[in-house]
């Protein structure tokens, strides 16, 4: 199988998410007790789409091509904005940081088999090969690098979510990669593909905080310092990323792309251990080689 060459161009843009999306776990832990979940998803795209308005807010008019791709967008920010965000704060307030994007780092394998099952793509050797060394780094990391751990493991409710917003993640991004039928206009548009998909997750967004304040679960302690935190996470994590991400998609195509995932853990826990104290132990620096290995023989020709 002939994988896209990966240019330095795809692979810088496809670093960058990975940067902020570490940055975002980081923050996503330290205000867990600031705000609930739901609600701090909500706040951070609201927020995005105040940005985005600007630029794009014309796509939002009567008789803008975009209504007529509404299934389409539908599903696009159900999986990403209004599905994988949420689930991925969900984690973060039953696990660590570190733990959340290493278990995520199974994304390449629900890559493959999603592209493999809905989307008819080929799977190369070199591909299972770098899937297997993904899966063995995330073995490890859960096991707490102690074969007694693994055989009696017991997840925790974060380790799950995760386990499920990466699924979501993979299946957005093949979403992305395959040929579509929206106008033109909004599909080269970065600004307005985006709006797109912002504006219809904020309704799934408003139904799931919604939810959350009605189960009486909400919560949202206002303050200049949270303030901060969730302009950079609108404008960095959201903003900034997606956009980086979809580009690198259409370099690359969403199996490639899925590796450049797992470097979210080697930022992540270079962030932690600055912010949150959770310093990295030797069974990480393990799953990185891991992950790392799995980058370099996926990607390869």
């Amino acid at each position: 199988m002939n994988h896209p060459r990966v240019t330095p161009t795809a692979a810088l843009l496809l670093t960058v998410p990975p940067v902020l999306w570490a940055c975002n776990a980081v923050l996503g832990r330290m205000i867990a007790d600031m705000a609930s979940p739901m609600t701090l998803n909500l706040v951070r795209w609201c927020l995005a789409f105040a940005l985005l308005l600007p630029l794009a807010g014309s796509v939002l008019r009567p008789g803008s091509p975009l209504w007529p791709s509404w299934r389409r967008f539908t599903g696009l920010s159900l999986l990403s904005i209004g599905g994988y965000n949420a689930l991925l704060y969900l984690a973060l307030n039953t696990s660590s940081a570190i733990n959340v994007t290493l278990v995520g780092s199974i994304t390449p394998v629900w890559m493959l088999l999603i592209g493999r099952v809905f989307f008819g793509a080929a799977i190369s050797r070199r591909q299972w090969l770098g899937a297997a060394m993904s899966i063995l780094g995330v073995m490890l990391v859960m096991s707490r690098g102690e074969l007694d751990v693994l055989l009696n493991v017991r997840l925790v409710p974060g380790d799950f979510y995760i386990l499920l917003a990466s699924a979501a993640w993979a299946y957005y991004s093949w979403m992305l990669g395959h040929p579509t039928t929206e106008p033109a206009s909004i599909r080269t548009n970065w600004s307005a593909f985006l709006m797109g998909q912002v504006a219809f997750g904020l309704v799934w967004s408003a139904l799931f905080a919604g939810a959350e304040w009605g189960l009486g679960w909400g919560r949202l302690h206002l303050s200049w310092t949270l303030a901060g935190m969730l302009l950079f996470i609108a404008v960095g994590p959201a903003l900034l990323a997606y956009r980086a991400w979809g580009a690198g998609v259409a370099r690359t195509g969403p199996s490639v792309a899925g590796f450049f995932i797992n470097l979210i853990p080697l930022f992540t826990a270079v962030l932690s251990g600055l912010f949150l104290g959770e310093v990295p132990h030797l069974y990480h620096a393990l799953a990185f080689v891991l992950i790392a290995g799995g980058i370099v023989v996926s990607s390869r020709r």
